[in-house]
């Protein structure tokens, strides 16, 4: 078992289980998450037969770095491989207001969205919360600098690892874990309608994020297959479900394609499917995947859908590009080494 795949809970009683001072548990994770040791070895104030415990029970070895890429912008894409030869992405973005790690919650994915080069490889299992924490652990050794926000929108959909994604949410926010704060992170969903209504209960102060990327059935369901099970109505229903409950703003996601979602009719659609509900879009440009026939919206459609959004009293961001050079668009490093 993974030493990150464990709770602070658990190791605690995990301790006391084996005749240990439930006080360990605060300096084994103090080693792991603080001090970011890759040994029990190291663990120095430990005695011998707790490490000797420790080494027999967990592992520290949940990756192996297989190639990096470092943008000019300063993004650093990372593939590493897990213990059973599957391959994962992990990519840091560096902003005037701190770093920011976007992880993968399963190898490969499901949602099968048509621009997306994630959705060419079928999934092929969900990684355990351990192997989600471990990303950020090495992309910081990597880094060498403390990664201060987590965008939980890399490979495969979150809400369908959905057990592991909450333990993972416990452990990065704990303050005894690598103690991020809440409102630093951010999940994105494809708008798996049952969960965004659970999450809403969770009590959580993580933001949210939906992937919308098209205002109507037609165009949603040509780009993401989920559509087909839960309609752009289902949607907005959960969202406004959320908002209901949270009284938290959510992020609305759009990719904006060239001829495909992206001209003034679908601008007004969007708007007039959002009005009133506390939501900022957030439009990115297409990041071009090498496998798919798809080409980023023209500067001109890109500032026509954004003035439409924001005359209509929409809140709007026109996402900056980054890794444009190094291919930093989910799933595309890993397909190139498959």
């Amino acid at each position: 078992m993974l030493i990150y795949d464990i709770s602070y809970d658990d190791l605690k009683k995990f301790m006391v289980d084996n005749n240990q001072k439930p006080f360990r548990a605060e300096q084994v994770w103090q080693f792991v998450y603080k001090k970011k040791v890759d040994s029990f070895q190291d663990m120095s104030n430990l005695p011998s037969d707790l490490i000797e415990l420790l080494e027999n029970a967990f592992s520290f070895k949940a990756l192996d770095l297989v190639v990096k890429h470092q943008s000019q912008d300063g993004t650093l894409k990372c593939l590493y491989g897990l213990h059973d030869g599957h391959l994962i992405e992990t990519v840091l973005m560096k902003h005037h207001y701190g770093n920011s790690v976007c992880v993968t919650t399963q190898v490969g994915c499901n949602i099968g969205c048509s621009f997306c080069a994630s959705g060419i490889l079928k999934k092929k299992r969900d990684l355990t919360a351990g192997e989600i924490i471990a990303q950020i652990v090495q992309t910081e050794k990597l880094l060498g600098e403390r990664i201060n926000y987590i965008v939980v929108m890399g490979i495969g959909e979150p809400f369908d690892n959905y057990k592991n994604l909450m333990q993972f949410l416990q452990t990065v926010n704990h303050p005894k874990g690598l103690a991020i704060g809440a409102r630093h992170i951010t999940v994105s969903t494809s708008g798996l309608v049952p969960k965004i209504k659970e999450f809403a209960h969770m009590g959580l102060q993580v933001n949210l994020a939906i992937s919308l990327h098209a205002p109507d059935n037609d165009t949603r369901s040509r780009l993401m297959k989920i559509n087909d099970r839960f309609h752009v109505e289902e949607v907005v229903e959960a969202i406004k479900y959320y908002l209901a409950e949270t009284k938290r703003r959510v992020t609305i996601e759009y990719i904006l394609i060239d001829n495909v979602n992206d001209t003034l009719e679908h601008a007004q659609r969007l708007a007039v499917l959002l009005r009133g509900m506390n939501v900022y879009v957030n439009l990115i440009p297409y990041n071009s995947v090498l496998e798919v026939d798809y080409k980023r919206s023209t500067i001109e459609s890109q500032m026509q859908f954004y003035d439409h959004l924001k005359k209509n009293k929409i809140q709007v961001t026109l996402r900056k590009e980054q890794g444009h050079d190094i291919n930093a668009a989910c799933g595309q490093l890993r397909s190139q080494h498959l």
